[in-house]
């Protein structure tokens, strides 16, 4: 951690003693960990839904928030100011998200005489409205993108992206190629916007399918010194939501570092911004950049900036709040830092989130968490924990894992290496993706512009690490662990393979569904060994088998949950679902049911029982984890059943609709 600090100012007045986090899950944790440093109490606010998750627990004090929706909880800035209040909190810290940059949530604290750790109200009520935010970087000298209204747009000037005026994380965002969809977008992306901040205002602007996405973090007291830390790059993302970021970016070059932070620096002055906050833009590859928007707020990929710079920003926003000045100049950068976000969704059905228990969640060789690693490596910032509960209400993220190392090669190495041995059981996440993208020549190479994923195919980048061989391993490995654990508990004989006898009996046989494909296990254990081919059984527990196969020694670690079963190893993880041997005709679904892949609120319906669809068409939308999901047709044909309406909740696996294909 570097020695650069505020300077202590004489604000006695302004101490503060302890801070209540109107947040949840790793932004909490992480403001906790850097008031704990300062010596500062600390205050937990909670749903019902996160009342077990680990930031409840890390708190000194903790108040419920009754309900469990965003709208019910987290968005009511009244009943957050009341927890204060109970609890004897002094001062407020918003995270990101949520009311970070709500403006009137900002003046109702400090109206509340508590002190407010972000930019003053009017701040964030300037930068609040996209629209007018631009044209006020315009009139100082900041390079922006022009609105364009959406009635007036031509074709000649598509794409355009379809934007929330308020709020960010890629909610109330929709790209539009062709005039036709114009309409629907701005509708889709009003409503959903409006569900997630409260403000259903949209508007559109120029769309650049190949820019790079750079941002500039700038830190700014009350006694006019305005910093520009360093510059992050976050261009690859899904559904305009960042999913990998880092300082440097391989793409700025000292030349345009110095535009990007005069641009910040200007932006930031222009609003009498103080506090810890970004301004983002969008850049290409020549160098030439416009602002996009600046966030008054901390952002979830600050972590990036701190390891290269060794600066703690929620310790600095702690300080500026208490009015204590900066220094003249910001430190020096110091390597490279890379970060990714690990969610809870699966990449290959259209990012589709996921929910449930975590039964596992273990990263390997980490040296710091919500911290500086002191001589570089990986850094951990999670919300959750082994045997956490990811939920349906809110964003999918589980964890941002971190590497920083001298090069951007050697983290970008070193963090794939630590994903790729992460224990992950019981969700699909984008574990696999992260790792092959982290991998990827054209990654390594800084080329990381915005359609990284559509150049190089989501469906090749999303592929499991472990291949068929792997996953026949994996599946022989569980059926041999099963076994172990099934003599273990033998009362007689226990020290007998299972399948062992004097003279050979017939093959061992199990199935095992590892995503869509059936995986078939027959094996046979003799006096001689393991009788599958090129594979000898060296060891095998209830947790662990080995293997050599081809001459090389493999290890497998082996977990059971119920019917799930989940095997790590160096060839890639593997999660198993043990078929039964004889299937339930009760639990069968028609042909062409269409399954409720999360739980959710049925948002609209497009279609009426009896309608002639096409495949890909629309037939609903189901809104959960604050983002909309469309469910279409899966092929030509008649919607035989519709058993759901608007509003209707619903439950993973619920019969949304059948579609009767017209082969059929």
């Amino acid at each position: 951690m570097a020695s650069f600090a505020c300077k202590h100012g004489e604000h006695s007045d302004r101490m503060i003693r302890s801070v209540l986090v109107a947040n949840r899950g790793e932004i909490a944790r992480r403001v906790f960990r850097s008031c704990a440093d300062a010596g500062i109490a600390t205050v937990a606010v909670y749903s019902d839904a996160d009342a077990d998750l680990p930031h409840t627990q890390e708190a000194d004090a903790g108040v419920r928030l009754p309900g469990n929706t965003p709208s019910e909880t987290y968005l009511r800035g009244d009943l957050i100011i009341e927890a204060a209040r109970q609890a004897g909190a002094d001062a407020i810290h918003p995270g990101y998200g949520f009311l970070s940059e709500n403006a009137e949530f900002a003046q109702a604290v400090v109206d509340a005489g508590l002190t407010w750790i972000g930019p003053p109200p009017a701040a964030i009520a300037s930068m609040g409205s996209k629209v007018e935010a631009k044209r006020m970087m315009a009139d100082a000298g900041v390079p922006v993108l022009s609105e364009l209204d959406p009635d007036e747009i031509t074709a000649g000037q598509l794409p355009v992206l379809v934007k929330a005026s308020a709020g960010g994380g890629g909610r109330g965002m929709r790209v539009v190629h062709e005039l036709s969809a114009l309409d629907d977008a701005v509708k889709a992306a009003s409503a959903e916007a409006g569900s997630a901040f409260g403000d259903a205002t949209v508007f559109c602007e120029r769309y650049l399918p190949t820019g790079r996405h750079i941002e500039v973090q700038v830190l700014a007291d009350e006694h006019g010194t305005t910093w520009a830390v360093g510059e992050r790059e976050c261009s690859i993302q899904r559904r305009h939501q960042k999913v990998v970021e880092e300082a440097p970016s391989p793409l700025v070059d000292d030349a345009m570092r110095q535009q990007l932070f005069d641009a910040a620096r200007a932006a930031a002055k222009a609003i009498g911004y103080v506090g810890a906050g970004t301004v983002e833009f969008l850049a290409t590859d020549s160098g030439e950049f416009f602002f996009l928007e600046m966030n008054t707020r901390l952002q979830v990929e600050h972590p990036v900036t701190e390891c290269v710079t060794g600066l703690d920003l929620v310790g600095l926003q702690l300080r500026i709040a208490e009015s204590d000045r900066l220094p003249p100049e910001p430190p020096s950068h110091d390597g490279h830092a890379i970060e990714v976000r690990l969610y809870a969704e699966d990449p290959g059905q259209d990012w589709q989130p996921q929910s449930g228990t975590i039964h596992a969640l273990e990263v390997p060789r980490v040296a710091a968490e919500f911290r500086i690693p002191p001589r570089g490596g990986i850094r951990l910032d999670s919300g959750f924990e082994s045997g956490s509960v990811v939920g349906v209400h809110y964003d999918p993220m589980l964890a941002k894992v971190i590497a920083w190392a001298p090069t951007r090669g050697e983290a970008a190495r070193t963090l794939a290496a630590a994903l790729a041995g992460t224990k992950i059981h019981g969700l699909v996440t984008n574990r696999d993706l992260l790792v092959t993208v982290l991998r990827h020549p054209a990654f390594l190479a800084g080329e990381t512009d915005t359609a990284f994923f559509d150049r190089h195919g989501l469906d090749t980048l999303s592929e499991p690490l472990a291949d068929d061989r792997a996953r026949e391993l994996s599946a022989l490995a569980a059926a041999l662990a099963e076994a172990a654990a099934n003599r273990e508990q033998a009362k007689v004989l226990s020290g007998l393979p299972s399948g062992w006898r004097n003279v050979a009996s017939q093959r061992q046989r199990k199935s095992y569904r590892a995503g869509e494909d059936t995986v078939d296990v027959d094996y046979r254990v003799t006096r001689a060994g393991l009788d599958v081919e090129g594979v000898e059984l060296v060891a095998s527990t209830p947790d662990q088998v080995v293997l050599t196969v081809a001459g090389v020694r493999r290890t497998f670690d082996v977990a059971r949950y119920g019917d799930l079963t989940c095997v790590d190893s160096p060839l890639g993880p593997v999660s198993l679902r043990r078929l039964p041997r004889y299937t339930d005709p009760d639990a069968a679904v028609p042909a062409g049911s269409l399954l409720a892949p999360m739980p959710g609120s049925v948002l609209r319906v497009a279609v009426e029982q009896g309608a002639t669809v096409q495949s890909g068409q629309p037939l609903l939308w189901l809104e959960a984890m604050k983002m909309e999901h469309q469910i279409s047709a899966p092929a030509d044909g008649v919607v035989a059943e519709l058993p759901v309406t608007q509003g209707q909740q619903v439950d993973v696996g619920t019969v949304l609709a059948v579609v009767q294909a017209e082969k059929e």
